[in-house]
């Protein structure tokens, strides 16, 4: 996907489908207003005209609502427009020595598309005014003022609407109400209360909006006005405008052709029925006689004399232009229900009758309250939809039902919403808990959340579903109220790490989080994940990964309380996280301050299944855009991912993988033999039986390690495992054949059984050109499917993060190295330049080491690390197998603070001791995050080594049971070529 492709994806997310952006492009921000003082007196004080048009527009979101500036006279606004610029000049009758009329002739020679609007006060004014007279021709249109200022805001819209309409109705299908009336008295009524409606319908949708983004932008969509006085006028207007045009009322006894003409407000609807409308009709007169044309029409009609006209309008509006509530009716029009949000309308739908099923739908009703919603793509798909064209009744039923879940999911998929306890099971939403930052992680997943909904990314690959789990999102507000509220900050360093967890356990968080959680957990039962989002984690410069704690929980309890006490409990162990020692240094190392940070937490659905009590996905995987140890023809650029049956641990903290380049799936990076002893032997999974939780055991406590050969009998291996057959020494695909099961992903992988290949090397893709720097990608996969259900197999993404690289070029010519002068050579190195100014090297003694002991070499090392930073200097470390392995037989098993003075480590193999490298671990994700120069020396290389002799005769600084630490006079020289993964070290 080039940059290009990639900018349109983005604006698509950012602004939407909808293109709500680019409506309401212009809008009235001044406003000149010329009356006497007495008039601008009245409006103020007894119209409250600024706080009315101040509030109004507050209410609804809308932008910085007009500034209103008066003058008494037509001269001094003449003046005025000299030197200051309006977007639109309201002028009374009686402005001093000049009219109105030569007024606005002088404003109109001056400013020609600077639109003037007249506003009568006076009742025996409006017989005055001829609008066909020359003198009006520079007058945009007049109003009537009856002492109601919301005038002003529809006189506003007016000019708005007929300013957008254009461009809104092309950009954004926004609707139009066409109101046909030449009666200043009555249309100075209708028209505000007409706007008075539409902007309530407007109000009810933001109200149900989740997404604050999407608040904003639905305010642009209200259905526009346009106000016409003649018949040939509402014909252009309809033509124009005719797909977008959800409701006419017109009066009757109008302008037809020059001259009023009793009838032309039948002509009209005669006219437009011959060309097919099919919106809702209301005819107004004060002649009742009309009533009876009105009835053959088969349009709805209002009497003008009626003492409540307004009344009768707004019950028409209500009732066919589906704003308010839906209300449900039987066949004779009775009510029997409502439901005032799609979320409501959606469960109605399950159990209305079907007579009132029937009844709507006959009558568009249901497509006209989608209009209403602004949902016009699927109002259009319904109002298309015919009764007869179903067998039966419950086939029209499961069929309103999918379309309203569709409307339900392209309105959340992809955004950031706000919590209610309806929206809790949206599936590819994330649901803000509390404010505040979302921290680094979280916000990687909204990004990419956003990304995929509008890039439609699994469009591409059929019968595949690709997303985010469910998550729920704490941001950094109630971490801040957190230890405000229970008095926690620096003293607390002094602690031991169990003390500090202790002391957060027993703080309280906020009740308004308290409730929000309660509610969470009447509604979700499956099992979570709660996760660390620090301000500082998985950003570029400082990548946190592994750093914080993340709790699994079954979440199954049948007791509300104590899900409730599990998850809150988890929550206050990711803020104590900070505060623990391994955190604490790692902060130090980068040169940070523990108030910098401040942390998020992230509650994620647990992907997976439950299997005989035991609850995991089929596989997890890591995934990163840049392969640090290509081989053979690959590239740096193929990328590399990191495969583990059951959940991910083993494969974060450095145990058994399967590794493959999505560029290239089926090339085999390890032979045959190779993997029956290196492929994994044990799966984690969640222990979906095991409640008894306690604070010192929520880390491991619900997380079991099961023997892959145990585990067999489950059937959720069936796709990643092979058999080695020992008759004819090989692997055969499945599990069917007796013999050893290794996990080699091969019906995955060679057969294709799942696209996970493509998949992996499409997201890595993007998320590279999107974030901008190589990237990495945690993720899970669940197999299960069942495409008469809808249910798909579903690669969920769980976090995703750069990696940082150096990028500086640096060449190494391997032929005319002289290797003699060399105490370390690999082709198998990560880093990249020159690094001259170490003398130290720290390595474990080859003969003195036991696989047995590497509990106790982490101890060593961690002291002679402790040593090294006091005296500021950083240091080569060599030793065997996997630094930073949680599998202390597969190598040292320490934490990145302990090693953090390192800036070269080599991992070596031995005769007895042969471990691919640490690639993929979180610990290794910190090693490139910190420019730290990684290699491997293969035990069996024909042309990597270490000169072991040399760094054995060298003078000892200091040695321990298993470390020797020697120091050179003069610094050692290391070159990394990164790009061909070439590195030496000098001796000295």
């Amino acid at each position: 996907m080039d940059l290009k492709e990639l900018n349109y994806y983005y604006n698509k997310f950012k602004f939407g489908e909808d293109n709500f952006h680019e409506l309401m492009k212009k809008k009235v921000n001044e406003i000149l207003l010329i009356s006497t003082f007495y008039d601008a007196y009245i409006f103020e004080q007894d119209g409250r005209l600024s706080e009315q048009i101040h509030g109004e527009y507050m209410q609804l979101n809308l932008s910085t609502a007009p500034r209103i500036t008066s003058v008494p006279t037509g001269i001094q606004a003449l003046e005025l427009l000299k030197t200051k610029r309006f977007d639109l000049v309201i002028t009374m009758m009686r402005i001093g020595e000049i009219s109105p009329f030569k007024l606005s002739k002088k404003i109109k020679k001056d400013f020609k598309d600077l639109p003037i609007l007249l506003l009568l006060n006076v009742s025996n004014d409006v017989g005055l005014i001829d609008k066909e007279s020359d003198e009006m021709k520079y007058i945009d249109n007049v109003f009537s003022w009856n002492g109601d200022s919301k005038i002003f805001l529809t006189m506003i819209k007016y000019v708005e609407d007929k300013w957008n309409v254009k461009n809104d109705t092309e950009k954004g299908h926004v609707r139009v109400v066409l109101l046909v009336e030449d009666s200043i008295h009555y249309y100075s009524m209708f028209h505000p209360l007409l706007y008075s409606e539409i902007l309530k319908q407007t109000q009810r949708l933001i109200s149900e909006e989740l997404n604050d983004i999407n608040k904003r932008y639905r305010m642009r969509g209200r259905p526009k006005v346009l106000l016409c006085h003649s018949f040939e006028e509402a014909i252009e207007t309809y033509e124009q405008y005719k797909e977008y045009v959800i409701a006419i009322i017109s009066d009757i006894r109008y302008n037809y052709r020059g001259k009023i003409h009793p009838k032309a407000g039948i002509k009209l609807i005669r006219h437009m029925q011959m060309h097919n409308v099919e919106c809702p009709i209301l005819l107004q007169s004060s002649e009742l006689e009309n009533e009876k044309d009105a009835l053959e029409l088969g349009v709805s009609f209002l009497n003008k004399n009626s003492k409540t006209l307004l009344h009768d309008l707004q019950k028409f509006i209500l009732g066919n232009l589906g704003f308010g509530d839906f209300i449900f009716r039987d066949k004779d029009g009775n009510e029997f229900d409502r439901a005032s949000s799609l979320e409501i309308f959606g469960e109605k739908l399950k159990t209305i009758t079907d007579e009132s099923l029937t009844f709507h739908s006959t009558h568009n009703h249901f497509s006209a309250w989608l209009t209403a919603h602004s949902e016009f793509l699927f109002s259009k798909r319904l109002k298309n939809l015919n009764v007869e064209d179903f067998e039966n009744i419950n086939e029209l039923r499961e069929t309103l039902i999918d379309i309203f879940k569709e409307v339900k999911h392209v309105r959340t998929r992809g955004k950031i919403l706000k919590f209610d306890k309806n929206a809790l099971n949206i599936e590819e939403g994330i649901i803000r808990l509390a404010d505040g930052s979302f921290g680094g992680k979280a916000r990687g997943l909204a990004f990419l959340n956003s990304l995929f909904a509008s890039m439609d990314i699994e469009q591409k690959i059929n019968d595949v579903s690709i997303k985010i789990p469910k998550t729920f999102v704490i941001g950094t507000s109630e971490y801040d109220k957190f230890l405000e509220n229970n008095n926690l900050g620096s003293w607390l360093v002094e602690k031991d790490d169990q003390k500090i967890k202790e002391v957060f356990i027993s703080g309280n968080i906020s009740m308004e989080l308290n409730n929000i959680l309660a509610e969470f957990i009447e509604e979700v039962n499956y099992p979570i994940a709660v996760r660390s989002s620090g301000l500082l984690e998985d950003s570029q410069s400082q990548p946190f990964a592994g750093i914080y704690d993340t709790f699994m929980l079954p979440n199954n309890d049948k007791d509300d309380e104590i899900r409730l006490m599990q998850i809150k409990n988890a929550i206050k162990l990711v803020f104590a996280s900070v505060y623990l020692k391994t955190a604490r240094n790692y902060l130090e190392s980068i040169n940070y301050k523990l108030e910098e940070e401040k942390m998020a937490v992230i509650i994620q659905e647990c992907v997976g299944e439950e299997f005989n009590g035991f609850y995991y996905p089929h596989f997890s995987g890591v995934g990163q855009s840049y392969n640090y140890y290509p081989t053979s023809y690959l590239k740096n650029s193929d990328g590399i991912v990191s495969l583990a049956a059951g959940l991910g641990k083993s494969i974060v903290e450095g145990g058994r993988a399967f590794r493959f380049s999505p560029k290239y799936p089926k090339m085999e990076l390890l032979s045959q033999d190779e993997l029956l002893g290196e492929s994994q032997k044990d799966l984690y999974a969640l222990d979906v039986n095991n409640k008894d939780f306690c604070v010192t055991d929520y880390e491991n406590g619900a997380i079991t390690k099961l023997k892959v050969r145990n585990v067999v009998k489950h059937k959720a291996l069936d796709h990643l495992i092979s058999t080695w057959d020992f008759e004819n020494n090989r692997l055969v695909d499945g599990a069917d054949v007796k013999g050893p099961k290794v996990v080699t992903f091969a019906d995955i992988i060679k057969n294709n059984y799942f696209p996970l290949a493509e998949i992996c090397e499409d997201i890595l893709e993007i998320g590279e050109n999107a974030i901008g720097v190589p990237i990495e990608i945690e993720f899970a996969v669940n197999l299960k499917s069942d495409l008469k259900k809808g249910i798909k197999p579903t690669f969920y993404v769980l976090q995703i993060r750069p990696l940082t690289i150096n990028t500086d070029e640096i060449y190494i010519d391997s032929d005319n190295l002289d290797m003699k002068q060399l105490f370390l050579y690999t082709s198998s190195g990560m880093g990249n330049g020159v690094i001259s100014n170490i003398n130290d090297v720290i390595f474990i003694d080859p003969d003195n080491f036991d696989r047995l002991e590497t509990f106790q070499m982490k101890e060593e090392i961690d002291y002679l690390n402790k040593k090294m930073k006091d005296l500021n200097r950083q240091y080569i470390l060599i030793g065997p197998g996997r630094w930073g392995s949680r599998d202390r037989f597969l190598g040292v098993p320490v934490q990145w603070h302990e090693i953090n003075k390192a800036k070269i480590i080599v991992e070596t193999g031995m005769k007895d001791f042969i471990v691919d490298a640490s690639q993929g671990t979180h610990f290794f994700h910190n090693l490139i995050s910190m420019n730290t120069g990684y290699f491997t020396v293969p035990y069996d290389s024909k042309t990597d080594f270490i000169d072991w002799e040399w760094l054995k005769k060298q003078p000892i600084e200091e040695k321990t049971k298993h470390f020797i630490h020697i120091q050179t006079d003069d610094p050692n020289v290391i070159k990394m070529d990164g790009r061909n993964g070439i590195s030496f070290i000098y001796k000295n």
